[in-house]
């Protein structure tokens, strides 16, 4: 039976990943110096061959997707946007931490940011959107596609659906790097379980 492979890469380095804060829906470029680390990673390692490239439709995974496959058609899949913070948007930890809506929230105890986007609903707005890119790969006859993400869409994805099993945090991903993981399609189809079989 047919496999399909999907190599999931996070976006190049935002001033917001520089200072650490919380980045969901504003629209960061890839900074000038995170550029230059995408191109060098190109000389370093050997981004795979894919027939596809999907991306989140924001900046920083179009522009990503832009310096990687250069001379490739981006199809966009909306449900890849990152993380909706809330209250928390464009805020560091340290600038939070006092705060006990944000202990709740960083501790697990409640599941949603004020204001913000609850946890479950994000998990399964990504699966809608990988479901999206297999059944076009499907459909098309594809084997390997490309997917810019963000680091949070990335490891919910892995902590709800990947094996093995790890949790959220051990799913972390520096930027312009990520997983490869294989879709098996009566796998998938019946339980939704993915395979993680390489890093980027």
């Amino acid at each position: 039976m047919k496999t399909y492979k999907l190599h999931i890469i996070r976006h190049g380095m935002t001033d917001g990943n520089l200072k650490g804060q919380y980045i969901g829906r504003t629209e960061l470029p890839v900074t000038p110096e995170g550029i230059t680390m995408l191109n060098n990673l190109k000389n370093q390692i050997e981004y795979p061959f894919v027939d596809r490239v999907y991306s989140s439709p924001m900046l920083r995974c179009r522009q990503t997707a832009n310096v990687i496959y250069p001379d490739r058609e981006i199809t966009l899949i909306d449900n890849l946007i990152e993380y909706d913070f809330g209250e928390f948007e464009g805020k560091t930890a340290h600038e939070l931490e006092h705060l006990e809506a944000y202990k709740d929230w960083a501790s697990g105890k409640v599941g949603c940011t004020p204001g913000g986007e609850d946890n479950m609903e994000f998990a399964k707005r990504i699966c809608l959107g990988i479901n999206e890119i297999v059944r076009d790969m499907m459909n098309n006859d594809y084997s390997d596609a490309a997917v810019f993400m963000h680091g949070g869409t990335i490891m919910t994805f892995l902590a709800s659906c990947a094996v093995p099993r790890h949790s959220l945090v051990e799913w972390a991903t520096e930027n312009g790097r990520g997983y490869t993981i294989m879709v098996t399609p009566t796998l998938y189809q019946r339980s939704g379980i993915v395979e993680v079989i390489d890093l980027i």
